[in-house]
């Protein structure tokens, strides 16, 4: 946690860092009331879903300047022939924590997860008694603006809602969308308000910045099911699962081959981030979570118990992003276009 600066301050930096990408086309962004179109000319690069049926908001789909999707269809859409169906919470690409703890608040409906302290925002865990999990509400939209030719972002407001329908947290999530020739950058800067209660954030592996890869990138072999030709790697130059899983590292990046076409999809953590370990999985998910600890199985975190918090009337700010490309590691510029991200 550190003092957060000015949303106005962080647009003009961020204007300053990306400047407009010679033979990028032109993009706009379209608010709706159940989603949010970013347009790289005529084409739809992603969608926010952001209406009131979603448990939380995700960008679906993210398309590479080719017009590839990067993420899992499902379960937005049907899934293709052996395509997967499992975490059915896995929706593209989103951002919430598995554990998140309103202090002096009694929680009238418990986690799912036994483990857990608070509210489950992570996954979409139900009983007969209805939902066990709680809801990011979007409840606000601003007006779109743009920096460049290539470059405009949105304000929204997200409102964290316990199962029982209590308010513990508030949030303030702009979307930066960058398009370049080789690749399409979506900036997730994150601000977390205590506007109700101090706020803990609990020990799980479950969160908080998360992808889950479309099945042609996965690096996990099964026949029953689509991938396993994937590579999965990360900024130290690691691959696989057991060098990647519970670590840190600047990005990792799922690549494969889907529609005849190389491309790959990497998720960046921003340096003024605490530093998170990586949940990434060879089954397809990539997720940054700054805030696990011992719990959470993380190698990285071994023998540490201290939880982040917010003081009631604090704030955090944190900052993600997703990198959607043609090619490979190379072609695409993920690591050029990291080191542009972190000037931010």
């Amino acid at each position: 946690m550190r003092t957060p600066r000015l949303l106005a301050v962080l647009s003009l930096v961020a204007v300053g860092a990306l400047p407009t990408v010679a033979g990028a086309d032109e993009v706009a962004i379209i608010p709706g009331k159940e989603a949010i179109e970013f347009k790289a000319g005529s084409t739809v690069a992603a969608r926010y879903v952001i209406g009131p049926a979603v448990a939380k908001p995700y960008l679906y789909p993210v398309l590479t300047p080719r017009g590839i999707p990067v993420t899992r269809p499902w379960p937005m859409e049907a899934a293709p022939p052996m395509g997967t169906k499992d975490h059915v919470h896995q929706k593209s690409v989103w951002f919430c924590h598995g554990d998140v703890i309103p202090e002096g608040i009694e929680l009238k409906i418990k986690s799912a997860n036994k483990a857990d302290q608070g509210v489950d925002f992570w996954s979409e865990a139900k009983d007969a008694n209805g939902p066990r999990h709680g809801t990011i509400r979007c409840v606000k939209v601003g007006r779109p603006q743009q920096h460049a030719k290539n470059h405009a972002s949105i304000e929204t407001h997200n409102e964290w809602i316990a199962p029982d329908g209590q308010k513990i947290l508030d949030e303030i999530r702009v979307l930066h969308f960058l398009d370049k020739p080789q690749g399409r950058l979506f900036v997730f800067d994150i601000t977390l308000q205590a506007t109700v209660c101090p706020i803990r954030f609990g020990d799980t592996k479950e969160g908080s910045f998360g992808v889950r890869v479309r099945d042609e990138l996965r690096m996990e072999k099964r026949k029953d099911v689509l991938g396993g030709d994937g590579i999965l790697s990360n900024s130290a130059g690691k691959v696989g699962e057991k060098e990647i899983w519970g670590l840190p590292a600047d990005w990792v990046h799922s690549f494969g081959h889907a529609d005849g076409h190389p491309i790959g999809i990497a998720v960046f953590n921003h340096p003024s981030n605490p530093q998170p370990s990586w949940h990434a999985r060879a089954y397809g998910l990539v997720a940054a979570n700054p805030f696990g600890r011992e719990r959470s199985g993380f190698p990285s975190q071994k023998g540490k118990t201290d939880l982040l918090k917010l003081d009631k009337g604090g704030q955090m700010q944190l900052k993600y992003a997703v990198y959607a490309h043609d090619g490979d590691l190379k072609a695409g510029q993920v690591a050029e276009t990291y080191a542009e991200f972190k000037k931010w």
